[in-house]
């Protein structure tokens, strides 16, 4: 059962106007598409990712999410199989006390550069309950069939 819940959104003063707020795609996607939205002077050309590099791409609005959400900065797919395009600190995140300027850093994980286009779908935006647990020292914790198997110790297949 999905919750509803309202994310406000307020454009930066330099952004392109007609550029799309966040959308999503299809009735049953998780997270609504995020575009560049590039500032006057790089809007023709783009911003270009050369082949290991990263940057910061603006998507043109500020935000505020409601407290006890966060908003999450995703990769799109179809950008990481194409293209090696990826969010660099995946996800990142937003905190409901957040109120600046929405920004996504993208990574070019190929050899190849990659230009970024102004109002290019370039990320996709999730938000989420978050649960603010205490922390608790204990002598002891419970046991589990894993116990302390690290990583790959459930195996590969």
């Amino acid at each position: 059962m999905s919750k509803n819940v309202e994310v406000l959104l307020r454009r930066a003063s330099w952004a392109d106007q007609e550029i799309a707020l966040p959308k999503f795609q299809t009735d049953g996607a998780a997270g609504a598409d995020l575009r560049a939205n590039l500032p006057v002077e790089s809007r023709s050309a783009g911003t270009r990712i050369d082949g290991g590099a990263w940057e910061l791409i603006p998507v043109g609005f500020h935000i505020e999410i409601p407290f006890g959400c966060e908003g999450q900065i995703r990769p799109r797919s179809g950008l990481a199989l194409k293209f090696g395009i990826s969010v660099f600190n995946n996800p990142g995140t937003i905190d409901s006390d957040y109120r600046g300027e929405v920004g996504v850093i993208l990574m070019n994980h190929s050899s190849n550069s990659y230009v970024v286009g102004h109002g290019d779908r370039i990320a996709q935006l999730v938000i989420a309950t978050v649960l603010r647990p205490t922390f608790q020292m204990a002598k002891k914790l419970s046991t589990s069939e894993r116990l302390s198997g690290g990583f790959g110790s459930t195996g590969v297949e």
